[in-house]
């Protein structure tokens, strides 16, 4: 790991704002190109990226800081913008960026769950497997002891060594990301089907709740909140039983794929 790609005089160029920001990049060209693909709002994409990726941001920071973190940050009110220092909580951040593309969608007369199952969900997956890359340079979001031989050592300058030294530490974040592609392709897969409005992209909630909640168990940077489950896992839970709620409501009374092609 390198928290510290090169210096510019004094000034560090830290490989987690680097990598966080190449994954909205990326993740709004992936947008663009299936909004091109399918021939509605590629126009959009880019502002909406922007304003949904900056929105992101200040989610997954809030949420880093009030439901992971306020033992700290509240004795360290001026480091709450330190967004480069890492710390960021993907479940806030689609949840501010899901606001903003809400408002932005609203604004602009797009049918708001038609863009987030033809460009949302899919691009924000895949940029979340690109920001796990970040947690693994800047050694944030790591595991717990492995109890063994095997594991992730991280270097002494990271937080994951502060925490455990030399132990060796599940690859909580390694794994995240890859799970973030196999739910990627199995939404593109999905796409092909002829499912109603609003399915892919509930999908995406599930199937990545899914995925976090199990791996909760592997993370060791922060404890437990209630019923011996991390906040993450309640906030899984949640949106796991919602979710698939209204996957089934909207399998039964939202308009079909193929249907609304036809109406258009």
């Amino acid at each position: 790991m390198h928290q510290y790609l090169f210096f510019i005089g004094n000034f560090p160029i830290r490989a987690y704002g680097l990598i966080i920001s190449l994954s909205i990049i990326l993740a709004t060209g992936t947008a663009y190109f299936l909004a091109k693909q399918d021939g509605r709002w590629h126009n959009h994409v880019v502002d909406i990226g922007l304003y949904c990726g900056l929105a992101g941001i200040i989610g997954a920071r809030l949420w880093d800081v009030f439901f992971f973190d306020w033992g700290y940050y509240g004795h360290h009110l001026l480091e709450i913008p330190y967004v480069w220092q890492g710390g960021m909580a993907i479940q806030g951040g689609v949840i501010f960026g899901f606001l903003a593309g809400y408002v932005y969608t609203k604004h602009h007369n797009i049918d708001t769950w038609a863009f987030t199952d033809i460009v949302a969900a899919p691009a924000i997956i895949i940029g979340q497997s690109i920001g796990r890359m970040a947690n693994l340079l800047n050694g944030d979001a790591f595991g717990r002891p492995t109890g063994d031989s095997f594991g992730i050592i991280y270097p002494s300058s990271t937080l994951a060594h502060q925490v455990y030294g030399n132990q060796p530490l599940w690859p909580a974040e390694i794994w995240e990301g890859q799970l973030d592609i196999i739910i990627f392709v199995l939404l593109l897969l999905f796409r092909t089907t002829n499912h109603a409005k609003g399915q892919v992209f509930i999908l995406y909630a599930v199937l990545y709740s899914t995925a976090r909640f199990f791996l909760e168990f592997l993370r060791g940077d922060y404890g437990t909140l209630a019923f011996g489950l991390k906040s993450a896992q309640l906030t899984s839970l949640t949106i796991i039983i919602i979710g698939v709620i209204l996957f089934v409501w909207c399998g039964l009374k939202a308009p079909r794929i193929t249907d609304q092609k036809v109406a258009k």
